[in-house]
């Protein structure tokens, strides 16, 4: 009888060590692809202010192709 016991207590720790090294993996997947996110938005915002410093100049490549 103990060592059923025993048996099913491995088993359960065994799942929960795989359950762990699995939730590691996807809690870094999530890390890096917010780091990108993160980097991707930062682009983002500044691409408006570089394009704000050059007001003076004429935006001819911005105008849609029917003008």
């Amino acid at each position: 009888m103990p060592s059923a016991r025993i048996n099913r207590l491995e088993e359960r720790l065994a799942w929960l060590e795989r359950h762990v090294t699995e939730q590691d993996k996807a809690m870094l997947a999530l890390n890096e692809e917010l780091a990108r996110l993160r980097a991707e938005l930062k682009k983002f915002r500044e691409r408006p202010a570089a394009g704000s410093e050059n007001s003076d100049q004429p935006e001819s490549d911005d105008r849609p192709p029917h003008y």
